[in-house]
C-alpha cells in the first residue's frame, strides 16, 4: 500500500505487474483485501465485464469511506470494513474467488496525515492504528509495557540491533511523563541510535516494528493467506505485495508449502503423497527503474503471485 495517494488517478505501486499477475477475467469475482484509496481496485474494475464483481476490505475508516463512494457509483462493488484475515468469514466470498490481492503495509495517506501517528517525519499523536476504533495505540502500549517486551518487539519486528538500549531509554523517559508524540519518540530513538544508516532515519526500524506489532500485521497476514487459499477457485490467482522482509518471507514460505513437497526424512516412514494446491507464477518481482524514479516508496516493494490448482 506504500504508493497510494488520495487522488484516485494516482497509479499505485507495481500497478501493471499486479494486474497482469491477477490475470483478471471479465466475469470473475475478485477481492482487494487492502483497498487503501482504490488504485489497484479501480484497475481491476477496468478489466471486469458487467457481470464481474469486486469485493473490497480495509480496516481503515477513511479507506472504507472512499470505497463507499466507489460502490455508490458502481454496482459491481461490495465492501466490508475489517481485516483481510477474516475474508473467508464474509458470505460474499463463499462462492469462490477468481483472484485475491493483498497490498501490505501502511498506505501513503496514512503516512502523510500527521494525526494518524505513523510517521517520524512529522509530529503527531503516537497512534499508528490502522483501525483507530479498536485496540491500543502505540502511546498506550509504551506507557505500560515492560522493558523486555519493548525490546523484543523492536528486535523481532524491526530487526533493530539497538533494541535493548532504546527500550531502556523509553522506560526511563516515561518515568517523567508518558511519550505521546511521534516527534518525541523519534528524537529519543535518534539520541540513542545516533546517525544510523546513510539515507535512513534512525527511528525507521523502531517505528516499523511498533506499527507491525500494534496492528497484528504478521498474524493477519498468516490468517489472510490461509483464508485466500481456502476461497480461491481452481485457476484463481493470489497476488501479494510486501514491503518488508518479514512479510515477504512469510508469503514465499506459504506459497512454497503448498506448491512443493516437504523435504523427505529417511528416518520416518513414507508419508501420504503430496498433492500441490498452489503453483508459483514466476519469482519475486520488483518495481522497474522508471517507477522507482517516480515513486521512491516502491523501492522495497516485492510482488509474488500464485495460482490455485485443481
Amino acid at each position: 500500500m506504500g504508493a497510494e495517494s488520495t487522488a484516485p488517478a494516482h497509479i499505485p505501486v507495481m500497478f501493471e505487474q499486479t494486474l497482469d499477475g491477477l490475470r483478471v477475467v471479465e466475469q470473475g469475482t475478485y477481492l482487494d483485501g487492502t483497498f487503501g484509496r482504490g488504485g489497484h481496485a479501480r484497475g481491476v474494475l477496468a478489466r471486469l465485464g458487467t457481470a464481474g464483481r469486486l469485493l473490497v476490505m480495509d480496516k481503515d475508516p477513511e479507506a472504507i469511506g472512499e470505497a463507499e463512494r466507489l460502490a455508490a457509483s458502481d454496482a459491481r462493488v461490495s465492501l466490508r470494513r475489517g481485516s483481510f484475515a477474516s475474508l473467508a468469514d464474509w458470505d460474499a466470498t463463499a462462492a469462490g474467488l477468481d483472484g485475491v490481492l493483498l497490498d501490505l503495509g501502511v498506505s501513503s495517506p496514512q503516512l502523510d496525515v500527521a494525526e494518524r501517528g505513523f510517521s517520524f517525519m512529522q509530529d503527531g499523536p503516537l497512534d499508528m492504528r490502522m483501525d483507530p476504533d479498536s485496540g491500543q495505540s502505540v502511546a498506550e502500549w509504551l506507557a505500560s509495557a515492560d522493558e523486555r517486551e519493548i525490546a523484543d518487539v523492536l528486535f523481532g519486528y524491526g530487526e533493530e540491533r539497538q533494541s535493548r538500549r532504546i527500550a531502556r531509554a523509553i522506560v526511563a523517559r516515561r518515568q517523567g511523563q508518558p511519550i505521546g508524540r511521534t516527534a518525541e519518540l523519534a528524537d529519543l530513538i535518534a539520541s540513542v541510535v545516533g546517525r544510523g544508516e546513510p539515507g535512513k532515519h534512525p527511528a525507521t526500524r523502531s517505528f516499523q516494528a511498533l506499527r507491525i506489532f500494534i496492528n497484528r500485521e504478521l498474524d493477519d497476514l498468516d490468517a489472510g493467506l490461509a483464508a485466500a487459499h481456502q476461497r480461491l477457485k481452481p485457476g484463481g490467482r493470489l497476488a501479494v505485495i510486501s514491503f518488508h522482509s518479514l512479510e515477504d518471507r512469510r508469503v514465499k514460505q506459504f506459497i512454497a508449502r503448498h506448491a512443493k513437497p516437504p523435504p523427505a526424512d529417511r528416518r520416518l516412514p513414507p508419508s501420504e503423497e503430496f498433492r500441490p494446491s498452489l503453483k508459483a507464477i514466476g519469482g519475486a518481482q520488483t518495481a522497474g527503474e522508471a517507477e522507482l524514479k517516480a515513486n521512491p516508496r516502491a523501492r522495497s516493494a516485492v510482488l509474488r503471485v500464485a495460482e490455485k490448482l485443481p
